[in-house]
């Protein structure tokens, strides 16, 4: 093809492809990459070179975000949450069907999330539904007008409007899941081995001790029943607990169509940098202990967790009781889509893990499980979204950098390695003023 057949073309000495990395020269046409080694005229520059410092990554897809707008756009929106996730190499996000008012249950609620986000996002946006009590006729009209699945959790969701599911609900919205094949997504606690919490406690210890990491087994055991029942697809979302790991490893060896996520805080986190009364670290399930940490990589090296993701739960910064320090009452949640690469890369890195890793688990993962087939890839056909990452060079997370509404962040302070310098949307680079992401349906139109 000749050059002038290209819209834009691309050169990296390093880039992340299809399990390796390999210099590539990307003839990107129609915002589509069209070729990995693009035929150049004698004496022709591309368009854009990589620095000798920068790997070329796809962008990544992170299908676990919260963006609460509308209805609590306090805490975040679809502006400022897209901004920040093309400032941490983020192309494509899967918002989350709660926090938001009303909540993606019904077709007209996703109509209602869609319109609040249309012409104000940075990167790609697709959308989860919701499976709560009483809402099992609404499933196959969300599921047609095009979520990428269904979110429910097995104990209160910590939002009224978002009730969790039962054993009998469970059941119920399983079984049509499973006559749609649609995927169900779940927040794996058991809120009968949570117990009380001590409602006044600024010890991360005392937190730590109501969210047990029984609470995750058993309610993957409850949901592994069910989808063994229905032979429905089940997804278990923020995997903490390593004690799970069996149970999940014997339900995939019999065939129970189960994936798992981790996220970037359990990999780099642990209980021991939670200062008492510092909340910016709650989270549920929570950041548990450095041998529990071990296992969670254990099981992505072997893949039994296939994906990294954010969790993205920001708030502001009066319901995270920073002033109080309360565990008790502070929102459980970590901002962290800007930071999420970098974080991952930081100790996948210090344990011998490539970026060809970070590309399976970062990008590759959530684009195939949830079926966007252009997405997570540098591949002839897929979208042009590019990801420019200095993989050696540090800096210091500092909240007033982020672009997400409210800078609390439990990474201030902290070392990471790896730096975004460019993200590239469908080959346009992505500038944080020009909003020109779209809304995704299923399939990724």
């Amino acid at each position: 093809m000749a050059a002038d057949a290209y819209d834009l073309v691309v050169r990296a000495a390093r880039a992340a492809v299809a399990g390796e990395e390999r210099p590539v020269t990307l003839g990107i046409r129609d915002g589509r990459i069209v070729t990995l080694d693009a035929d150049l005229p004698p004496g022709g520059r591309p368009d854009v070179e990589l620095a000798d410092d920068e790997v070329l990554l796809p962008g990544v897809v992170d299908t676990h975000v919260h963006v609460n707008e509308p209805g609590r756009t306090e805490w975040e929106g679809f502006d400022s949450a897209t901004r920040a996730a093309a400032a941490g190499g983020v192309t494509t996000i899967v918002d989350m069907p709660l926090n938001s008012v009303p909540p993606t249950t019904t077709t007209a609620g996703l109509r209602v999330k869609q319109d609040a986000a249309r012409g104000r996002v940075h990167v790609d946006v697709a959308f989860w539904g919701g499976a709560v009590p009483g809402n099992v006729a609404d499933l196959a009209e969300l599921h047609d007008a095009g979520v990428l699945g269904f979110k429910c959790f097995l104990l209160p969701s910590g939002v009224e409007e978002f009730p969790h599911l039962d054993d009998t609900g469970l059941r119920e919205a399983i079984t049509e899941l499973a006559r749609l094949d649609a995927l169900l997504v779940v927040h794996a606690e058991d809120e009968a081995e949570i117990g009380a919490a001590p409602l006044h406690s600024r010890a991360y210890a005392d937190f730590v001790v109501t969210r047990p990491p029984r609470a995750e087994r058993v309610a993957i055991e409850r949901l592994v029943a069910a989808a063994d029942e229905t032979g429905a697809r089940v997804h278990v979302v923020h995997l903490s607990a390593a004690d799970a790991l069996p149970t999940i490893r014997a339900a995939r060896g019999r065939g129970t169509r189960l994936s798992v996520e981790t996220c970037p805080h359990y990999l780099t986190l642990t209980d021991t940098d939670v200062a008492d009364g510092h909340t910016e670290f709650k989270c549920c399930p929570p950041i548990r202990d450095s041998g529990n940490r071990d296992l969670l990589w254990d099981a992505l090296a072997d893949g039994t967790i296939g994906l990294v993701v954010s969790d993205h739960s920001p708030c502001t910064v009066e319901l995270k009781r920073l002033d109080t320090g309360d565990f008790g009452d502070a929102w459980g949640g970590i901002a962290s889509v800007q930071l999420g690469l970098p974080a991952a890369w930081t100790e996948a890195r210090r344990r011998g893990h490539g970026l060809v890793d970070l590309v399976r688990w970062m990008c590759e993962g959530p684009a195939d499980l949830v079926g966007l087939r252009r997405k997570g890839r540098l591949a002839v056909g897929h979208d042009a979204d590019l990801c420019v990452l200095a993989p050696e060079e540090s800096f210091t997370v500092d909240p007033a950098t982020l672009h997400h509404r409210n800078p609390v962040t439990a990474y201030a302070g902290r070392t990471l390695t790896g730096t975004v310098r460019q993200t590239w949307l469908r080959g346009v680079r992505v500038d944080g003023a020009h909003p020109t992401g779209r809304l995704l349906r299923r399939g990724g139109a």
